[in-house]
């Protein structure tokens, strides 16, 4: 296998950012968050960034053919030619189509889209239960990682508090919008043969191990 060409899926509070960052240790992938690409096509002042602050800057989404241009730009240069790890997109069936198509015209194909699964239960509880510092935004855990005192930072002694966005309410909405827009693709890359499950209530330990070792798989059954 010349190339890993991987697509991390999964609900909000699954742990891929984790699994992103082992991942590109284990197989120096090039790590193609699409936040943090569109900022840097930005920042450069590339075309396609110049396209895509238009959008941003009067508060739009980035059309998908921009986004997608910026990708394949990444995916062009010489740190990706022994792969890439994809978080963020696609979310859409939409975007998987247009992004299996870019990749077409460049030779090259995905390799796997890996799943971390985890029940909307668990994802409510991770995220609800996380409280950061007011100071510097150390985190902590009310049920795994809880600190020395109720509601003050073991480090700066500032007060923790919970962010509007890891409310339970403002999960659960982001669970369904998960479900409603981007939980289709699971059957998308179903179909095609590529989608690779993981237990996400593992431990990230656990859950890193299995997903290396299915990567092996699919290197040896390449060379069979």
């Amino acid at each position: 296998m010349s190339e890993l060409n991987l697509i991390l899926l999964g609900p909000p509070g699954a742990g891929k950012g984790t699994q992103a960052e082992r991942l590109q240790q284990d197989f120096r992938l090039l790590y193609i968050a699409t936040g943090n690409i569109l900022r840097a096509a930005v920042e450069a002042g590339t075309e396609l960034g110049r396209q895509a602050k238009q959008y941003m800057d009067r508060g739009e989404l980035v059309p998908d053919e921009v986004i997608i241009g910026v990708i394949i730009d990444k995916v062009g240069q010489e740190d990706a030619q022994d792969g890439f790890l994809l978080d963020g997109f696609p979310r859409t069936v939409a975007q998987a189509e247009a992004l299996d198509e870019a990749l077409g015209d460049l030779g090259r194909a995905l390799t796997a889209a890996l799943l971390i699964d985890v029940p909307d239960d668990e994802v409510v509880r991770r995220i609800s239960g996380r409280r950061v510092c007011q100071k510097a935004n150390h985190v902590y855990h009310v049920d795994t990682n809880r600190p020395k005192h109720d509601d003050v930072c073991d480090i700066d002694g500032s007060k923790l508090i919970q962010r509007e966005d890891d409310r339970e309410e403002t999960v659960r909405t982001r669970l369904e919008v998960y479900g409603d827009q981007t939980a289709p693709l699971i059957g998308f890359y179903d179909e095609r043969g590529i989608l690779k499950r993981f237990d996400g209530r593992r431990s990230p330990t656990e859950v890193h191990d299995h997903i290396r070792a299915t990567l092996a798989t699919l290197r040896l059954e390449e060379q069979i």
